[in-house]
């Protein structure tokens, strides 16, 4: 059978469609996909069909109207709105179709999409737009409504989208804007490869957060990694060849926010060149997602292990018929092997795959599918064809197979920094190379192995602890299904495991912790845990809020301790 490297050596080598080349970004070394598109624009006009690409409830747009639709926002932000080269447009909104014509029109015209979260407050609403400095920001109604108690400044021009007042007054309404005649042809503005063309701003766990400001180059060459993936996989045997006479379109389920990386690179833009259709939902529900699979017969689904997990408890909850999955992909927060063979068990046709990446990467960096993930269920995968990767202990010094580290990337999909914050870049970048703040190592095929984040190290009595084995050990028992492991201060020992749980009936103390004894080293059993009946908090990409259960945890033993005392 062939290996890996040998199918990517074909795939890549020169003359092929996806011939890699030496070049440079940036001024770091990388190598580019000599045959790739060479902006976004060229990736939509490449895109053009009559088959349905965009669904949301009962609406439903091929290829060929989207972009004609994006033609004509574009030809409005240039000629009404004076967007040109550079300039940020604020998208804010829910996953509504205009999210994507919106994203296409401003990177077509060689502006900056800013993907602003659709769940912020005004507060951090402001932040951004304050940080940003856009001259244009499109709002649906409900984030207008919270636009509305920001003062902001008197040049920010702002776009309505499903408006429930028609004729808002200070607010350009979207569907007067794009009536008129079909355009075909998007304004004629030079836009570079290296242009930058998108900002997303990361989480981060502390202050403000960050934009992360990515080129049309990085974006692409995210996408044509994953098809090279998804090419490779069937050369080795990892999938199995697609039908020859298959004429069914493939479809994706688009169930996380397309402001988030995963939404609008792994779903929304890998679609173009697939020409895959997008299943499009306003929020994350397991049950109307399983309707959407059966009714759509969608055959890709990508997700964090939260969201993937609600689908495989559903499937096996109500018996559902959800063949059409051929692919249930993952990111974000690693799987535990549970969930791996879940996914095998509870789709009859979907094989699990799951991936590392980043914002600061464009949502790639390893993957790992199908049996190679059966096989090893705790990896992230090989890296990534156009990035490199190295385990660097504390002095910087690159470390060996199997030895624990921090993680670095360097290559063609990393961002060259972020928005006005040169002390965050200062922070980030040791030279060429991206520190991720993730704890891994590499096995000797290279397969990446991520063990915690830094931060989220638990340091008991001078042991370190990794949250993603507690919470695999956690998630193997049958009552169990969603954990989150975190670290809380003990006056002894600095720090011991907490953890809060899922579970869909009772567990006992004693007997979790005997189901835990086989599993997890005694020091590493937690000893504060709490139970909850209903899902835990997520972020809008469907992360569990490790530091919001962390910090109910703390506030409920200092009300033990202050009870006793009293």
């Amino acid at each position: 059978m062939m290996k890996r490297h040998e199918a990517i050596g074909q795939l890549t080598a020169p003359g092929q469609p996806y011939e890699l080349q030496t070049g440079n970004m940036f001024g770091r070394p990388c190598r580019i996909f000599t045959h790739a598109p060479l902006t976004l624009r060229a990736l939509y006009q490449d895109a053009r069909s009559d088959l349905p690409f965009l669904v949301y409830q009962d609406e439903r747009l091929s290829f060929e109207t989207v972009w004609q639709l994006s033609c004509r926002l574009a030809h409005c932000l240039v000629g009404d709105f004076d967007i040109g080269r550079g300039d940020r447009v604020v998208i804010s909104m829910r996953n509504y179709p205009e999210w994507v014509i919106a994203f296409n029109a401003i990177t077509s015209v060689g502006g900056i999409a800013v993907a602003m979260n659709a769940l912020w407050q005004p507060e951090e609403m402001a932040y951004a737009l304050s940080d940003s400095t856009p001259k244009v920001a499109i709002f649906d109604q409900e984030r207008l409504d919270r636009f509305r108690s920001i003062t902001p400044r008197p040049d920010l021009k702002v776009i309505g989208v499903r408006l429930a007042d028609p004729e808002p007054g200070d607010v350009h309404n979207w569907t007067h804007l794009i009536k008129g005649p079909v355009l075909d042809t998007m304004p004629d503005v030079a836009v570079a490869p290296e242009d930058d063309a998108t900002m997303l701003y990361t989480s981060g766990s502390t202050g403000h957060p960050k934009g992360a400001v990515s080129s049309h180059r990085n974006v692409i060459s995210a996408l044509l990694c994953w098809e090279v993936d998804a090419q490779a996989a069937v050369m080795t045997g990892v999938f199995d060849p697609p039908d020859p006479n298959a004429t069914e379109q493939p479809a994706a389920l688009l169930g996380i926010p397309l402001f988030h990386v995963a939404g609008s690179h792994a779903v929304m833009l890998a679609s173009y060149r697939s020409q895959r259709r997008m299943i499009c939902m306003y929020k994350w529900d397991v049950e109307e997602a399983a309707r959407l699979i059966a009714a759509e017969a969608v055959t890709q689904f990508t997700a964090p292990a939260a969201i993937t997990g609600d689908l495989v408890e559903a499937a096996r909850r109500q018996n559902l018929d959800l063949s059409s999955l051929k692919l249930v992909g993952g990111g974000g927060a690693a799987r535990a092997p549970e969930q791996v063979r879940s996914i095998d068990e509870a789709f009859s046709q979907a094989r699990p795959n799951t991936g590392w990446g980043m914002t600061e990467t464009n949502a790639i960096g390893t993957g790992i599918a199908g049996s190679d993930y059966l096989n090893r269920p705790e990896s992230s995968g090989q890296a990534a064809v156009v990035l490199d990767l190295r385990i660097v202990d504390e002095t910087g010094q690159t470390l060996g197979v199997n030895v624990r580290g921090e993680l670095q990337v360097r290559g063609t999909s990393v961002i060259r920094g972020y928005w006005n914050r040169p002390d965050a870049n200062a922070a980030t970048f040791d030279g060429d190379w991206l520190r991720t703040g993730d704890v891994a190592y590499l096995d000797e095929d290279g397969f990446l192995f991520i063990v915690d984040r830094i931060k989220d190290l638990v340091i008991r009595g001078g042991e370190n602890i990794g949250c993603g084995a507690v919470e695999a050990a956690l998630l193997e028992h049958p009552d169990i299904l969603e954990a989150s492991a975190y670290g809380v201060p003990d006056a002894r020992l600095g720090e011991e495991v907490g953890a809060t749980l899922y579970a869909r009936n009772p567990i006992e103390r004693e007997a979790l912790s005997a189901f835990l004894r086989p599993r997890l080293a005694a020091f590493m059993l937690p000893r504060h845990v709490h139970i909850e009946t209903s899902p835990l908090p997520r972020t809008a990409s469907g992360k569990i809020l490790k530091r919001q259960l962390r910090e109910d945890a703390v506030t409920r033993l200092d009300q033990t301790k202050r009870n006793r005392e009293s």
